[in-house]
């Protein structure tokens, strides 16, 4: 028997059962996050086999590394030069893999299984993140909620970490009752229309395609989403505000900033960072304004933007690229991961933002008054989907008067660099796309997987290509081909600035194919889609 085990574990849940989650969120304001990761530092070069021989093979003395200056010329570690080059028991706290409960597995881009283990406190941190949805954007603390988790259940992180985590928020005291039937489809259904009356809401937890394909599919079938009012948690993939408002409108959404969240989470370390109603809010206005979008984040594409804790999850960044140091059942340091992106802090955010003449939190102070009113069943007398638009900020209400703004840095995710094409010089990114096929009159025709190429004719002239999913029970047909392709450059041209100065005209039309559903060359069922090809 272990009984630091006992008493680590005992100790984390009281922390967690005991701390109200405005004060946990609040702790960065007191405690410096530099001189906690330089803590951090200090203990896995100490305790952890692996590390320490990572420093001593490149001539480092820990006991050199005093300030944070110091901690900033540390050595990145990725999996290649760390997690692959040490005996798994060896990257753990005393070279001890007992020391940790749980083992998840990860296949990576290459296929190869990664092991990732870890205690039941290293959940309780990422726990956090889920209370920030649950209670900050969904108002769980006082409504009756049923969460269904829809990630796929087995060895894989996502499902079993996320039932982990709600039942956790259920143990604090929220009115949250779990079900996991995973990726069953057929097994959702059922647990949504025999259940989901007897609560005041229902939250769908799984990947953005499949949360989709799920919502169509009911509906195709006659499934009244809006009956249960439907939430959404959503993790993987970066997706469009046109994705967020569609899938919202079918399920009777009516306030899009607080009825759904997106997680930024990697195997590696669980849950890293959150969507909020801010970040939401300050998203769906940079969705309209591209050249604010470009400003801030010097791309025409538009990020995943989270916020996240700076003693929990510490984030740098180096030649645009993000690093993240946290603890966990193996500890990381100053670990590369190859997401592009960045971080802002609260005030850099909005001194840019009043610079464009929005306002987020007076936005907020108004579409909060929606989610707070009652829940009212079937959606009739929803208020409209689109939220009002506050702007220059002169009736702001101050900050601790609106649900959801807690004054955390920014971090934004583009995800791997190496998902983009390049076509006469200009980038061009998954998102520019997605959007096009995310318009009225074009969705409804579409799954929203596609596949991006730059391919040559027998000329060799280059040419943009474009295949299509098109959904159950769609035909093909010309008119619908010379539609899709037109969407996709109207919002090519209006979002990517590369394409629409680099590409000469004659060159900017792509070239659309359709398929049906499930094409087993550019759409395999039961496969991870990727949505560009070389």
């Amino acid at each position: 028997m272990r009984k630091e085990q006992s008493q680590r574990a005992v100790s984390a849940f009281q922390d967690f059962l005991n701390t109200p989650l405005a004060l946990r969120l609040n702790r960065f304001q007191d405690r410096s996050p530099q001189a906690t990761v330089l803590s951090l530092f200090r203990d896995v070069a100490a305790q952890v086999p692996a590390y320490k021989a990572f420093l001593n093979q490149r001539n480092i003395d820990p006991a050199s590394i005093q300030t944070f200056a110091d901690f900033q010329t540390l050595p990145l570690i990725t999996k290649e030069n760390y997690l692959q080059r040490h005996p798994l028991a060896d990257l753990c706290r005393g070279g001890q893999l007992e020391t940790c409960d749980m083992i998840a597995v990860s296949s990576g881009s290459t296929g190869k299984p990664t092991f990732w283990p870890r205690f039941f406190a290293d959940e309780l941190q990422i726990a956090t993140r889920f209370e920030q949805i649950f209670h900050d954007s969904f108002d769980a603390d006082n409504r009756r909620t049923l969460a269904v988790i829809c990630f796929a259940l087995g060895t894989w992180v996502g499902g079993i970490y996320t039932t982990n985590c709600c039942r956790y928020l259920a143990s604090k005291g929220y009115p949250i009752t779990v079900i996991a039937p995973g990726n069953n489809k057929e097994e959702i259904f059922r647990v949504v229309q025999e259940l989901g009356t007897a609560f005041e809401q229902v939250v769908l937890l799984g990947y953005p395609p499949f949360i989709k394909d799920v919502i169509d599919t009911g509906k195709a079938r006659g499934l009244e989403w809006q009956k249960y009012n439907i939430k959404m948690v959503f993790a993987g993939e970066v997706f469009s505000e046109e994705w967020r408002s569609l899938v919202g409108e079918r399920v009777g959404s009516i306030n899009p900033c607080y009825d759904s969240a997106s997680l930024y989470g990697t195997a590696d370390a669980g849950v890293l960072g959150n969507e909020t109603p801010l970040s939401i809010c300050i998203r769906r206005f940079l969705a309209e304004n591209p050249d604010a979008t470009r400003a801030l984040f010097g791309e025409s594409r538009l990020p995943t933007l989270v916020q996240y804790d700076p003693l929990n999850r510490f984030f740098e960044v180096k030649d645009g690229t993000l690093l993240f140091s946290g603890d966990n059942g193996i500890p990381l340091i100053r670990y590369h991961i190859s997401d592009t992106g960045g971080i802002i802090s609260y005030e850099e955010m909005l001194k840019f933002l009043s610079e464009w003449g929005f306002d987020p939190v007076a936005e907020l102070s108004l579409v909060g008054q929606i989610s707070s009113l009652p829940v009212a069943r079937g959606g009739q007398d929803a208020h409209p989907t689109r939220e009002p638009v506050a702007r220059g900020g002169q009736d702001a209400h101050p900050t601790r008067e609106v649900r959801g703004i807690h004054q955390l840095p920014f971090a934004y995710v583009f995800g791997r660099s190496n998902f983009t094409v390049s076509y006469f010089g200009a980038n061009i990114y998954p998102e520019n796309v997605t959007v096009g096929l995310e318009q009225p009159g074009i969705k409804e025709w579409v799954t929203g997987k596609f596949v991006l190429q730059v391919k040559e004719n027998l000329d060799k002239n280059r040419f943009l290509s474009v295949v299509v999913e098109l959904a159950p029970g769609v035909e093909e047909s010309e008119e619908k081909r010379q539609a899709i392709a037109s969407s996709i450059l109207s919002q090519l041209r209006r979002l990517n600035s590369e394409f629409a100065n680099y590409v000469p005209p004659e060159y900017q039309t792509p070239q659309v194919t359709l398929t049906p559903t499930g094409d087993p060359e550019y759409f395999p069922i039961g496969v991870k889609h990727r949505y560009t090809r070389k």
